[in-house]
């Protein structure tokens, strides 16, 4: 039986980002909804989730992520607004939104797709949206206190990520949460 790795691909952001969204979470958390809050040092911008591949396909993946990023000028990410996934009355994920960047992360994630699809990788069910995941709801404890929260509170990010690499991250799953690893990284053209 091969050896699997659970992955994704993801554009990292820094600290100044992470940062903000440690204080917009530390915000919603007072609405003391049942929501497992991802880690601000964790957070990033998910372009492919790969679940658990075979090892062996992680060179293949690789020099498919150095040619789509080789063709890519590097581009400015923004963060603003909040919303929640499928919608507001019943959320499942709550998220911000990628403001500048967004038709640039939604082509990159459609160019993953369709090269990942050639190695036996499928695609996802549904279209990709770019956002940042900031939670997960475990349950509709609070939720109308939660959905007022996120209504009363304005967010637009004061720092912005320079985008000019992709990362293919391993996500180890523990008690504690998730543990990413870096296990490379694709420069984008003249980065």
């Amino acid at each position: 039986m091969p050896e699997t790795t659970r992955a994704f691909i993801a554009i990292e952001l820094n600290e100044g980002i992470h940062s903000e969204l440690a204080s917009l979470q530390s915000v919603l958390k007072k609405s003391n909804a049942d929501v497992k809050w991802v880690a601000p040092e964790s957070i990033h911008l998910t372009l492919k989730f790969l679940g658990n591949i075979d090892t062996q396909k992680i060179n293949e993946i690789e020099k498919i992520l150095h040619e789509i990023a080789a063709g890519v000028e590097p581009f400015v990410l923004t963060l603003k607004g909040i919303g929640a996934f499928p919608k507001l009355d019943y959320p499942r994920v709550i998220w911000v939104e990628v403001e500048s960047g967004a038709p640039q992360s939604e082509q990159l994630a459609r160019s993953i797709e369709e090269r990942l699809e050639g190695i036996g990788i499928p695609r996802e069910d549904r279209e990709f949206h770019a956002h940042i995941t900031l939670g997960r709801v475990k349950s509709l404890n609070n939720k109308d206190k939660l959905k007022e929260t996120i209504e009363a509170t304005k967010f637009e990010a004061k720092s912005v990520v320079d985008v000019n690499h992709l990362t293919l991250f391993e996500s180890q799953l523990t008690r504690d949460g998730s543990i990413y690893t870096p296990l490379f990284i694709a420069k984008m053209k003249n980065a």
